[in-house]
């Protein structure tokens, strides 16, 4: 279905199946859409018994278009905003987030913005600061955009709202304002459970991403790096990704029933 958020639309899915328990919400990447994740999300909160909600970011999928692909240096802190919006006309006050990518690093902000509405996080090749190799990977990304059907493929989630989704995240990632980007200066405001999944050969980020994080975080972190996988995971291994996620949500469902 379509919720307004100041003035778009944007579509989502929300399964409210499990009364007093908590709401899983899935932020997919930067050329993501609720399709892409196909069955991930709906086996970790069948396993968790807990509620799902999935939706795709103005631009992306079934929502509105991007009024433009210019974006300014601070989207990702707009986006968590944006979810925290949408999490209070659902009236999801126990969310617990998985993101991807970019979904991963609008988790950690929301995570360090809203903490009495967010009691976990699982973040999955999340970025905290702007690196040399995510730059030369979006640089290959543009290169197979311009060479390959790579257009075709993202056309059949995001139809003729495809090439602005790309130059949005491609071109504001690579102008100059965009280098100094960091949220490592929020991270000391995360309280809540954090797991940080990252694949061993991540062609977008170092491990630097996951130890600067769960050294700056206050709250009970761990880590679950991948051997052998790269930007995806959640795709690449499937079944651990569902298992170490469905065990870490497990372990800490009592924290968030004691702090209602």
């Amino acid at each position: 279905m379509l919720i307004n958020i100041n003035g778009n639309n944007l579509y989502i899915e929300y399964q409210k199946n499990f009364e007093s328990k908590p709401t899983i919400v899935f932020l997919h990447d930067s050329l993501g859409c609720i399709e892409l994740w196909r069955d991930f999300p709906k086996r970790i909160s069948d396993a968790c018994q807990c509620n799902l909600l999935i939706y795709d970011r103005l631009g992306y999928g079934k929502s509105d278009p991007m009024p433009s692909f210019f974006r300014k240096p601070n989207y990702l802190e707009s986006e968590a905003e944006i979810l925290n919006e949408l999490l209070g006309v659902l009236n999801v006050e126990n969310a617990i987030l998985f993101g991807h990518s970019d979904g991963g690093s609008i988790a950690l902000i929301a995570a360090s913005k809203f903490p009495e509405r967010i009691k976990m996080i699982i973040c999955e090749a999340a970025h905290i600061f702007v690196e040399e190799i995510t730059l030369n990977g979006i640089k290959e990304a543009v290169e197979a955009y311009n060479t390959t059907n790579l257009s075709l493929k993202l056309q059949k989630y995001h139809g003729n709202k495809t090439e602005t989704v790309f130059k949005a995240w491609t071109e504001t990632w690579l102008r100059d304002n965009f280098r100094n980007w960091n949220i490592e200066h929020l991270l000391s405001k995360i309280h809540s459970p954090l797991l940080f999944i990252q694949g061993e050969n991540d062609e977008y980020g170092t491990l630097d991403q996951v130890e600067k994080t769960l050294a700056l975080v206050t709250g009970k972190s761990e880590k679950y790096i991948v051997p052998n996988a790269g930007h995806t995971p959640h795709k690449e291994v499937s079944d651990f990704v569902v298992s170490k996620t469905t065990e870490f949500i497990k372990n800490h469902l009592s924290t968030i029933s004691q702090s209602n």
